[in-house]
């Protein structure tokens, strides 16, 4: 699991929450199931059945993968509609291609996240590139939605393409973990994702029997999803694995540990740290719009239908 890696994280800034912060309790453990996703490949579904009042603003999360294709094998997802919130691609290892119908896209591998916000909407494609599905290959990511405003729903679209290397990169007093900042900020340091909705994310390298407390803040939720690894998250120690989401109550900091012994294809515990302001908002979901009101939802597939969202090029490149 490569993504962003360095050497000596004691070069590195250090987090902790202050002694006397108040620990948020674990609320639940919930375990994702599996699935496919797109022209089939295989997921996770980090927040199936998690009340979305401790989701908010965010509204799904898939693992992708990681899953080692043999030649042949690598799959992506055909044209698809967005409207009303964010999609954010993390890459962990591998290579996806995507494009839309106004013209963006381009290429995200190891450690690169691609922030879209769909706004007012358009069609996106994502596959990876014709070499690996010629070679097979490690593939293994993250998808996350994020709700949008009510205000904000019917932006113009945008993309942010984030490297690796510019992501805020931190560790804790020990050095027993590498923290990659990829939206929002964690004691101070800010990410380089552009949010519409106040949140924070976090990728979590911790190393075996470490222990991380950080400090969160008051007014945001709290989710911990566990990429790979063993451990334990909150000051009671519930355990906590592979496929498993943590949902934290209220307080100003959450606990994450990583058990003393991890298996050889997993040295250490990878988990991914997510907070957000509550939009509190009526929600409309269905398949790739998310909306207010059902009206909104309903004109959200009039204009797909119609064309309104755009038309998928005659020759994508894919």
């Amino acid at each position: 699991m490569p993504a962003v890696t360095v050497e000596n994280p004691l070069t590195l800034p250090r987090v902790a929450a202050p002694k006397d912060a108040d620990a948020r309790p674990v609320l639940a453990v919930s375990t994702a199931p599996s699935g496919f996703e797109g022209e089939g490949f295989p997921v996770r579904r980090a927040f199936a059945g998690i009340n979305y009042k401790y989701l908010d603003p965010f509204i799904m999360m898939d693992q992708m993968g990681e899953v080692d294709y043999a030649p042949g094998e690598p799959k992506g997802t055909p044209w698809h509609p967005h409207r009303g919130f964010e999609t954010v691609t993390y890459i962990i290892d591998g290579t996806f291609i995507h494009q839309d119908s106004n013209g963006g896209g381009g290429t995200i591998t190891n450690g690169d996240t691609q922030w879209m916000t769909a706004g007012s909407g358009l069609l996106h494609i994502e596959a990876p590139p014709e070499q690996l599905v010629m070679s097979g290959g490690l593939f293994h990511g993250l998808q996350l939605w994020v709700n949008l405003p009510a205000a904000d729903k019917m932006k113009d679209p945008r993309y942010q393409d984030i490297r690796g290397g510019e992501i805020q990169l931190l560790t804790t007093p020990d050095g027993g973990a590498l923290l990659r900042v990829i939206a929002g900020e964690l004691d101070g340091h800010e990410g380089p994702g552009i949010t519409h909705t106040p949140i924070t994310m976090v990728h979590a390298t911790v190393r075996p029997g470490a222990e991380v407390t950080l400090p969160w803040r008051q007014d945001f939720n709290a989710l911990a999803y566990v990429l790979a690894g063993r451990g334990t998250v909150g000051t009671d120690r519930r355990p906590i694995h592979l496929g498993q989401t943590a949902v934290f109550g209220n307080g100003s900091s959450i606990t994450v540990r990583a058990d003393e012994s991890q298996d050889s294809h997993t040295p250490d515990l990878e988990v991914v740290l997510l907070g957000g302001r509550p939009l509190r908002e009526p929600m409309a979901h269905y398949g790739p719009f998310v909306m207010n009101t059902r009206e909104e939802l309903q004109q959200a597939f009039d204009d797909f239908q119609k064309g309104r969202l755009g038309t998928i090029p005659a020759v994508h490149g894919m």
